[in-house]
């Protein structure tokens, strides 16, 4: 699977991470810009480079620096990766055989090379939020029935 683990960051990186977020935050607040240039000063050079970003790169940029903020680790994933299923199985936390289940009940979709599943990240996505729509569903159903009978005792 081609991904990226970073591992949680130190605290004095926390605290960096913290201040630049906040400034990027800011300078993204009060602009409608198309493009955002960002120079970079460097020590004995009389003209420094200029890099051209995109806003939303720097929205993304904004978001990886609020959780090494909070120092918790994170996984960069490609959205287009395809996985197998067990790399699925684990990004979801169930067994192999729970994933494979849930492909033959049309709950997942995935596409067949030669004899072997593949699942797009995005569809696991899609899954993992439809699970927890389900689930908050059954929750608040539960909660509602149990009221109810609380209300004829």
């Amino acid at each position: 699977m081609n991904q990226q683990v970073l591992d949680p960051a130190s605290e004095a990186e926390a605290e960096m991470a913290g201040a630049a977020r906040a400034c990027l935050v800011a300078a993204l607040d009060h602009s409608n810009a198309k493009q955002i240039k960002v120079t970079i000063e460097l020590d004995g050079v009389s003209e420094a480079p200029v890099l051209t970003l995109p806003p939303r790169a720097l929205r993304f940029l904004a978001e990886v620096l609020r959780q090494m903020a909070k120092r918790e680790p994170m996984l960069l994933v490609p959205q287009k990766l395809e996985l197998t299923t067990q790399e699925a199985a684990a990004l979801l936390n169930v067994s192999r055989p729970f994933v494979i289940k849930e492909i033959q009940a049309g709950r997942i979709k995935c596409r067949l090379v030669n004899r072997h599943r593949r699942i797009e990240f995005e569809e696991l996505m899609r899954y993992q939020q439809d699970q927890k729509k389900r689930s908050e569903e059954a929750l608040e159903k539960l909660s509602r029935i149990s009221s109810e009978m609380g209300e004829e005792l």
